[in-house]
């Protein structure tokens, strides 16, 4: 089959929801020819009256010209009867999403438009496969996953379907650049990429609550200060909605016949049961009707200043730390030595800091003066960090190490305990997620990467993650809380573990064990 060109072609939006009309700006903006059809006939009328109005604004404000505000409009047609939409090229839909409600509108289409009309599902996670098997020529079902406002948005996830034609998968992909989109490529399976691979995100959050490890509050703290993520699980998900982040969950857990990793939480399910469903329901994790909404957590006020240098002793190389290493070099409070060693760890006296590597304190290290600590995505910046101490630690270790971090101008924040406390612990599983769906084929891992930072506005992407911390030490922390859980959700994916292996041998070859410093 010979190359196909949609630069031009004629393109049909069903369904005038928010979703439907912002796709359906994004085609007529870039020149298309644009037919809007719902069976409500005066949800498109309105809808395009509040396009208008919020356009005019933009033109207002200098952010758009009055020519292109006329020529998007010019190239708008509502379409009154779906019979109008025969001579459409590439015709979406965004409707409600039911698989047969699907399958129904295209099986209309299919009676009236000629065999070359390509059918796109804007599905957010409902199988291509399963909608393209009741439709004649199902090579022509494709997957187009606009996100939410579509015009502002950059990722669209282009799902192929089993019997999609390749032809019309590339024609879409260039589209959506023409389209000045970024466009990712996945196969057909639950939840895609997106939807997929940040389900830890939520998860881990909810099972740190649910061990009452933490609190809302402090957790979307320490998500956003240290994980530098956009928002903490807990805020975002009263944004997106408990009831549909639940649905979404319920739905690619039941899609993946019940895998453990995806298994829904107790403590969304009792929000969702309650109607707490966060910001549109007026309470969720917070409560909105109060008048400041937004979730405040105070740092713990700390004024202990050390009057003598603590003798600080830096063991192993810390190659994927080294901004914490260069932080503590300039600060005047400690005076430091190095040592080689296989292991990192920051001794001060007999007291052992280190970065957590999934382990329980309390399980690994219940006569030893240990304090773990978590990750932080920008250490020479950072300005807390959460840490715990073994039971063995004393009141004067603990204040030691008070004294070091604040040294630095870093607050403790001390938690209970929790294997891998919580940025490490959320990153390890969104690595070993977006490890399982290229082990299956379903996205390449820069596909993943792109998705997760422009769909879901991730600091980085899981492999960008990986390369940061090291595959090594991510699998070490998901060895760890296999064995400490014992549950399949923290089985490690063998592309992550041949990927350790690898970097691991490199790591070797190029550096052989040396004094830090």
């Amino acid at each position: 089959m010979q190359q196909i060109n949609l630069e031009h072609v004629k393109v049909a939006v069903v369904g005038a929801g928010t979703m439907g009309i912002g796709i359906a700006q994004l085609a007529a903006m870039h020149g298309h020819p644009t037919y809007v059809f719902d069976l409500d006939s005066s949800k498109v009328q309105s809808a395009l009256t509040a396009l208008k109005a919020q356009l005019s604004k933009r033109v207002q404000n200098g952010k758009m010209t009055q020519q292109l505000l006329e020529s998007t409009f010019a190239n708008l047609i509502v379409a009154e009867d779906i019979q109008q939409l025969v001579d459409a090229g590439l015709i979406i839909e965004a409707i409600v999403e039911k698989k047969e409600v699907k399958q129904n509108l295209f099986q209309q289409l299919a009676a009236i438009c000629p065999e070359q009309t390509i059918f796109a599902s804007n599905t957010s996670s409902i199988s291509i496969t399963a909608i393209a098997s009741a439709i004649p020529h199902p090579e022509r079902v494709i997957g187009l996953h606009f996100f939410n406002p579509a015009p502002v948005m950059k990722l669209v996830e282009i799902i192929r379907g089993l019997k999609t034609s390749a032809v019309i998968a590339d024609a879409v992909f260039d589209l959506m650049k023409h389209w000045n989109k970024v466009p990712v490529r996945a196969k057909s399976t639950p939840g895609f990429i997106v939807n997929r691979v940040a389900r830890p995100y939520y998860a881990e959050a909810f099972r740190a609550l649910q061990e009452n490890a933490t609190t809302p509050e402090q957790l979307d703290y320490i998500m956003r200060e240290c994980g530098r993520f956009a928002m903490g699980p807990c805020e975002l998900t009263d944004l997106i909605g408990q009831d549909v982040n639940f649905s979404v969950t319920q739905s690619v857990y039941q899609e993946f016949f019940y895998e453990p990793r995806y298994r829904p939480s107790l403590i969304q399910k009792e929000l969702v049961d309650a109607g707490c469903y966060g910001r549109k329901s007026g309470q969720g994790f917070y409560d909105y009707t109060q008048s400041q909404p937004a979730p405040v957590y105070e740092l713990p006020v700390c004024y202990a200043k050390s009057l003598n240098k603590l003798k600080v002793t830096i063991k192993g190389e810390w190659l994927h730390s080294a901004a914490l290493i260069e932080r503590l070099k300039q600060a005047s409070h400690v005076e430091l030595s190095f040592q080689a060693a296989e292991q990192n760890e920051i001794l001060i006296g007999d007291l052992s800091l280190r970065l957590s590597l999934g382990e329980s304190v309390e399980l690994a290290y219940p006569h030893e003066p240990v304090v773990l600590m978590d990750w932080h995505a920008d250490w020479e910046n950072a300005q807390s960090i959460p840490v715990v101490a073994s039971p063995a630690c004393s009141a004067e270790q603990r204040q030691a190490v008070e004294l070091f971090l604040i040294g630095m101008d870093m607050i403790p924040i001390w938690s209970k305990d929790h294997p891998g406390l919580y940025v490490i612990r959320s990153i390890a599983m969104l690595v070993n997620e977006a490890c399982e769906a290229v082990l299956h084929d379903i996205a390449s891992d820069q596909d993943i990467d792109s998705a997760m930072k422009y769909g879901v506005n991730y600091p980085c992407g899981p492999f960008e993650w990986a390369d940061k911390i090291g595959y090594y030490t991510i699998l070490q922390i998901l060895e760890n809380m296999y064995r400490i859980y014992g549950e399949d959700r923290y089985r490690t994916s063998i592309y992550l573990a041949k990927k350790a292996v690898q970097g691991q041998a490199q790591q070797t070859q190029q550096h052989p064990l040396r004094v830090a410093g």
